[in-house]
């Protein structure tokens, strides 16, 4: 890999591990991707020198002691390990170790082995009884001094214990990250669930109560519902107003009468009314056989929540989180205080321990003091914001109740299908009728634009469309400068006052050229906004784009099976290629979450000398315990290297040692129903991004029309980092190579390094901008950092 040659980045080679020991436990109740974060500290701990540990069955072992229970781990014990659900070192909850005993037999056996390190993966219980560890760690090397346990060498060898904490939970119930392992994963089963149920309730017109975890909080419920569309949720943090059955049987007959088949209640399993008094799923299933005389089922989903394989997303976050937390314990010191590495919008951050801790119970005392609307604030942005853009969506507002604003925009979708466009078409019709304004749709793109294929399109016209993958308006890659005068012709016969258009690279090529037709055509002069769509993840002023998620999850997915069609045969390496056009986010991304051992991209260039050691190091590997290998590939990395090349390559090269496969994943990785991530994304951006259209059709309303020229009026909605930015598209020009279809930097390119150090290669990782340590009451409402992480 290319080295960086800026002075003021600081590589992670000058944090030497040598000489430390690190332990790794999982504590509390398991979460999905636990295991990629031990994956990742055990080989961030091997690979900068240090002794890394397992403690198997959380604190219980660590009371315990023995060989079996604090064992040193190696590279190769976590092989396989990364698409593994639950946590393979088990986790327990422990009662010895909340007593001053059994803590000070813990340090007796962490003293024995030189351990000082200690990363804890768990919730907030865990992560509390870490700390409180930690404040005791000199008092109790004293007391096992006094007993003769320990010598004076060994308090002054270990006088000092590090804690670092990653929050493993699928409830999402901790204060100070976006998100926790597990989380994604548990809506991925929450979802599977739900959209299998809703094809049997439509056959039966049936009303289904769906009862998922969140004993203390509803983040599950609330997001599960925004996914797929729900008619109802019922949520700790928003407990209904006294009549709310009322409103609730209303809800639920206006949707029969308005020709749905099917209703769906989602209930978390702490869900309470405003008295405190708690609403089970048998409660609302009686309350609405009785009231409606609907066929009615209650499903309780249960531990199914828990189990399964870890998401693409867990995966990824888990094994940065896990490296970030390597760094962190090797960068403290005796004075830095226990912290948990957190993720804030896009980027990793490290945040004082205690004060998350804090925050989390000031929730819970929050809700028992019945003061619901702090508690939703302290939850914060991101769970502020799920609850907002709920409300808007799922409750229609009368015909009386709409502001009249006799303004019309248009929808449409650009280039080649990505899921979640869908749920983003959704929010924005409905966002746009609860905001009084006609809302048109446009089939097939600009081809269908300037034929006129646009019709007016109603809040029941989007009904179910959350979980439909594809683009059901169509959507084609024609671009709009060679029918300027025929679009100009449809938007004034049907008076378009604003533009919304969802889709990729293309879309941004469109309003560029929209942009440019101001000058001749006043009908442009119309605000316009883009959302980011496309599986390649390749538009310029965004990190993350609607589809991605989903694609990487295809990819994933299909890598694991891959990889398990050869257990149990000889050694072998797999030659995967993925889309992305010129841009390897699918391919990096994509290796990093399935434990790839290289990936081939155009962004880093590569030559035969970078193959054939490749070939060598797998084979090495291949020598040892390994059994499987898995190689990437993006669709346009090389022109000459072609995925035939680099099969034949591997094969002769890896000849009496492995033999190797290919595969081609192609257009399944377009298809499929979106993500919860997707959806997610697709209808927080899209509700974002009408609310901005109705501020600036507002703003520049002169003379009886709409006329907006500046070119912060032609803007496209991202992510950056931690905030959601509108950003001109002129202004996106500098930043993107036309070219090859790309943005000319990328902030995933800075994974790469994790990828190959955690396949074993040695390679510079830049942690100039890892996270360093803030204050977590900056972070419960950073600028848009909600919609950052898209839950």
């Amino acid at each position: 890999m290319a080295q960086p040659d800026n002075q003021s980045k600081r590589f992670f080679e000058s944090l030497s591990g040598a000489g430390k020991s690190i332990a790794v436990l999982t504590s509390g109740g398991d979460a999905q991707g636990m295991n990629a974060a031990v994956r990742a500290v055990v080989r961030m701990g091997i690979y900068v020198g240090a002794k890394v540990y397992f403690i198997r069955e959380g604190y219980q072992g660590m009371v315990d002691g023995g060989e079996e229970n604090i064992k040193e781990a190696s590279w190769e014990s976590v092989s396989s390990m990364l698409q593994m659900g639950g946590t393979v070192i088990g986790s327990a909850r422990c009662k010895e170790f909340r007593s001053h005993e059994g803590r000070l037999k813990a340090a007796h056996n962490l003293v024995q082995r030189g351990i000082t390190n200690l990363c804890v993966i768990g919730g907030d219980g865990s992560l509390t009884g870490a700390n409180l560890f930690r404040e005791e760690w000199s008092g109790l090397l004293e007391e096992l001094v006094q007993q003769g346990l320990i010598n004076e060498d060994a308090v002054q060898k270990y006088s000092a214990l590090h804690i670092v904490g990653m929050v493993g939970s699928i409830d999402n119930d901790f204060c100070g990250t976006d998100m926790t392992i597990g989380t994604d994963s548990a809506l991925h089963r929450i979802i599977e669930v739900v959209d299998a149920i809703m094809t049997t309730a439509q056959s039966h017109q049936r009303t289904f109560v769906l009862e998922v975890m969140g004993r203390h909080c509803g983040y599950l419920a609330l997001v599960s519902a925004l996914a797929c569309g729900a008619d109802w949720v019922l949520i700790p943090e928003m407990p209904p107003e006294d009549g709310w059955e009322e409103k609730m049987c209303q809800k639920l007959s206006a949707n029969r009468a308005g020709m749905k088949r099917l209703n769906i209640i989602i209930v978390a399993e702490g869900a309470i009314d405003c008295n405190n008094k708690p609403i089970t799923t048998d409660h609302v299933k009686d309350l609405v056989v009785r009231c409606l005389g609907f066929d009615t089922r209650v499903t309780i989903l249960g531990h199914v929540q828990r189990g399964g394989t870890p998401s693409a997303f867990d995966r990824i976050l888990a094994s940065r989180m896990g490296v970030e937390a390597v760094i962190a314990l090797l960068e403290t010191t005796a004075n830095t205080p226990a912290c948990v590495v957190s993720l804030c919008g896009n980027q990793a951050v490290r945040l004082p321990l205690m004060e998350c801790v804090q925050m989390t119970q000031e929730v819970q005392k929050a809700m028992d003091e019945k003061k619901f609307e702090e508690a939703v604030k302290l939850r914060g942005r991101s769970f502020e914001n799920n609850l907002k853009t709920y409300k808007l969506l799922a409750h229609r507002k009368l015909e009386s109740e709409l502001p009249h604003s006799n303004f019309n925009i248009a929808v449409l979708n650009v280039g080649a299908p990505a899921a979640g466009m869908n749920a983003a078409v959704r929010s924005a019709v409905r966002v746009g009728i609860s905001e009084g304004h006609k809302m048109f749709a446009v089939n097939d793109g600009f081809e269908g634009f300037y034929k006129g294929q646009i019709k007016e399109i109603k809040w029941a016209d989007v009904g179910g469309w959350t979980g439909q993958g594809g683009s059901l308006l169509g959507t084609k890659r024609t671009l709009p400068a060679k029918h300027v005068e025929k679009i100009a012709e449809q938007m004034r016969a049907h008076n378009i006052n604003a533009l919304l258009v969802i889709g990729g690279f293309e879309a941004l090529e469109c309003l560029l050229q929209l942009y440019a037709a101001r000058s001749s055509y006043e009908e442009f002069c119309i605000p316009m906004c883009m959302l980011p769509a496309t599986i390649s993840n390749n538009v310029p002023g965004t990190d993350l784009s609607i589809g991605a998620d989903t694609a990487l999850n295809s990819i994933v997915e299909t890598c694991d099976r891959i990889k398990q069609s050869a257990s149990g045969t000889k050694r072998r390496v797999f030659i995967i290629e993925t889309m992305g056009g010129y841009c390897g986010y699918l391919a990096s991304v994509g290796g990093l979450a399935a434990g790839a051992d290289a990936a081939y991209i155009y962004e880093e260039p590569f030559d035969i000398r970078d193959l054939q050691s490749n070939v060598e190091h797998l084979t090495e590997k291949m020598k040892g315990a390994i059994q499987r290998g898995l190689v990437l590939r993006n669709e346009n990395s090389n022109e000459n290297y072609t995925t035939d090349f680099i099969y034949q390559l591997y094969s002769e090269e890896g000849r009496g040692v492995f033999d190797c496969r290919k595969n081609v994943l192609g257009h399944m990785q377009q298809g499929g129903a979106p993500s919860p991530f997707d959806r997610n994304f697709g209808t927080k951006i899209s509700a974002k991004a009408m609310l901005w259209l109705t501020k600036k059709m507002n703003e520049t309303f002169r003379q009886g029309r709409v006329f907006a020229n500046t070119e912060d009026t032609c803007c496209l909605l991202g992510m950056r980092r931690r905030a959601l930015v509108f950003q001109p598209v002129v202004q996106l020009k500098d930043e993107t190579d036309f070219i090859h279809r790309i943005p000319k930097e990328q902030w995933w390119l800075k994974l790469r390094p994790l990828m190959k150090i955690l396949a074993k290669y040695k390679t510079s990782y830049d942690v100039s901008d890892s996270g360093q340590l803030e204050h977590v009451v900056r972070n419960i409402r950073p600028k848009e950092s909600d919609a950052s992480s898209a839950m």
